[in-house]
């Protein structure tokens, strides 16, 4: 079993975390329709945010000392409701440590760090995305998954929501 870290992002690693979110943005292009920068970069304008906003957190894993992934986690509005939820904005294990139940170990991770209410968004056409986020959170939660659906841009997404309780 891999030794997996997951530890907020200090300002000084958000260069890793640009770059992470380079091949995040790359790998999610093939499910939806994103322009690369001038650059050469597809960029991530509300990263700057997570380092301001206390209710942003921005996190890395690594797996036996090496980057493995990010996520980013914000406190929204629900998108069914009224309430208060934490929301996985992004999420992204690299390709080389991927079904190695490392992305499962991972979440969980981040569910436990942020008790309370979750909601987990995935576009439809993603289908991997959506087998994995189901098998996640019914692991991390031992009880049926509440999910529903909602347009935006065109787009249809699936949502999941969930409690995390500290054990």
């Amino acid at each position: 079993m891999a030794n997996l870290d997951v530890l907020r992002a200090t300002e000084e690693e958000r260069p890793i975390l640009e770059n992470l979110l380079e091949l995040y943005i790359h790998d999610f292009s093939e499910f939806h329709s994103v322009n690369i920068g001038p650059d050469g970069k597809f960029g991530y304008r509300d990263l700057p945010l997570y380092w301001i906003e206390p209710e942003r957190h921005p996190l890395l894993a690594r797996v036996d000392g090496d980057h493995a992934g990010f996520a980013l986690v914000r406190k929204v509005t629900a998108i069914y409701g009224d309430r208060t939820v934490w929301d996985m904005a992004e999420f992204f294990v690299l390709r080389g440590v991927r079904r190695r139940q490392i992305g499962t170990e991972f979440a969980q991770a981040v569910w436990a760090m942020f008790p309370g209410a979750w909601q987990v968004r995935v576009m439809q056409t993603n289908q991997r995305a959506r087998m994995f986020w189901a098998h996640a959170i019914a692991n991390h939660t031992g009880e049926p998954l509440q999910t529903a659906s909602f347009e935006k841009d065109g787009e249809t997404w699936n949502v999941f929501s969930f409690e995390s309780r500290i054990e």
